[in-house]
């Protein structure tokens, strides 16, 4: 597959060091895409910077980016994923405010009618995130939250995160045993 993975500015950058990670070690093609928070947060939560990965990066104002346009989308990739994704980011996109690459890539994902998966963190859900949330799920993306579960019985964080990347891969339609399944 061919996936573009957006990382907004929210905490969690585990989430998205550890999907990188996956997904290149299941042999699928990335290209990333990060807001300026997000790079911060990726130094301080993760020591990780984005821009320096084995992976194509491309900046927020990068609008040349072959992601931000629906015919390569339509003819080159396979699924976008946000992880994780703010409110703000997540608003942004509900309203088709396509103010930066990331958000710009969102909106051609969801008019091309291909797989969008946005990974909110933030906590608790005020009722304006649950409306654009809601307005997202109508529009055809899908939402997963960061919710560790937690029956696997996890023992550290990067097990319990695991959880939640796992059901990603799952929607991406991407084998993983990253934790056991239910009743297994």
């Amino acid at each position: 597959m061919k996936i573009v993975l957006g990382i907004s500015g929210s905490s969690g950058a585990i989430y998205a060091t550890r999907t990188i990670h996956c997904l290149k070690e299941a042999g699928h093609s990335l290209e990333l895409t990060a807001s300026p928070n997000a790079l911060q947060i990726g130094l301080d939560e993760m020591s990780t910077d984005y821009t320096s990965l084995d992976v194509p990066f491309f900046g927020q104002k990068d609008f040349s980016a072959p992601f931000a346009s629906g015919s390569a989308v339509t003819a080159h990739y396979d699924a976008m994923v946000i992880i994780p994704c703010s409110m703000g980011t997540l608003g942004r996109i509900a309203h088709g405010y396509s103010d930066s690459l990331l958000t710009r890539a969102a909106d051609v994902f969801l008019k091309e009618k291909k797989t969008l998966i946005l990974v909110p963190r933030e906590t608790p859900f005020n009722l304006v995130h649950i409306e654009n949330m809601r307005l997202l799920a109508l529009a055809g993306a899908e939402i997963i939250p960061a919710i560790p579960s937690f029956y696997s019985k996890p023992k550290t964080i990067e097990e319990a995160v695991d959880t939640v990347i796992a059901r990603v891969l799952d929607h991406l339609g991407v084998g993983n045993d990253l934790r056991p399944r239910y009743g297994n």
